[in-house]
C-alpha cells in the first residue's frame, strides 16, 4: 500500500495529503544523492534567529554495524519493523544559541520544522518516513557521545513503501488502518481560546 491519501475537509497540497508514516519498507536502498536532497530540504526550514539548531546522524541499512548501533537505541515497539528501513536517522536538537550560549526555547519547534521539510521533500521523491519517539534517550546519548547541549529529539525510519503483508501484528493492522485527524473546531479558535 504505497498511497494512503488524507481525506481532508478543505483543499490542501497533494504533497501534504500523500505524506504518511508507513512501517513496511522494501529492500530498495536510498541513494546518497537522494538522501542529501532530503537534508538540503531540512536545511531550508525557518528557525529562530536563523540558528538552525538541527543535526542528523544517519546510517544506511547496508552499513550493518552503524545501522545496528542506531537501531539498538530504539525501544522494542519500533525495532521489529524499523529494521527494514533503508536508512535510520537520529534527529538532534541543540538547546542553546551558538552565538551567546543563551537558552533557545524554540529549539524543538525549529527542529520539528526541519524534520517536516525533510519528510515533505521525501514524499515528492517517492520516499516515506516514519517519525519515532520510542527510543532510549540515555542510551542514545551514551552510545553517540552526545554533549549535554545536544538533545535527541526523534528518530526517523526512511525508505520506499513495502506491503502491509510483510509486517507482523500489531503492525500489519496499523499499516492498513485508515487515517484521521481531529476536526478543526477542536484546535482552531478565532480571537480567544474556547473552553
Amino acid at each position: 500500500m504505497s498511497h494512503k491519501p488524507a481525506q481532508t475537509h478543505f483543499p490542501v497540497a497533494d504533497f501534504i495529503k500523500h505524506r504518511w508514516s508507513p512501517r513496511a519498507f522494501t529492500s530498495q536502498p536510498i541513494e546518497d544523492d537522494a538522501l542529501r536532497t532530503l537534508f538540503e530540504a531540512a536545511a531550508w526550514a525557518p528557525s529562530a534567529m536563523n540558528e538552525q539548531p538541527w543535526q542528523f546522524i544517519y546510517a544506511h541499512r547496508e552499513q550493518t554495524e552503524a545501522f545496528q548501533k542506531v537501531w539498538n537505541c530504539l525501544l522494542p515497539g519500533n525495532q521489529p519493523w524499523a529494521k527494514n528501513a533503508a536508512v535510520l536517522v537520529i534527529v538532534l536538537a541543540r538547546k542553546s544559541f551558538s552565538s551567546n550560549g543563551a537558552d533557545n526555547r524554540h529549539y524543538l519547534h525549529d527542529v520539528g520544522m526541519a524534520t517536516a521539510n525533510l519528510l515533505l521533500q521525501a514524499g515528492t521523491m517517492g520516499i516515506h518516513g516514519h517519525v519515532m519517539g520510542g527510543f532510549d534517550l540515555a542510551k542514545t546519548q551514551q552510545e553517540f557521545g552526545l554533549p549535554t547541549d545536544l538533545e535527541p529529539a526523534t528518530f526517523l525510519a526512511l525508505g520506499y513503501v513495502g506491503t502491509a503483508e510483510q509486517l507482523e501484528e500489531p503492525f500489519r493492522s496499523r499499516e492498513l488502518a485508515g487515517r484521521s485527524r481531529k476536526p478543526l473546531d477542536e484546535f482552531v479558535f478565532e480571537n480567544q481560546l474556547s473552553a
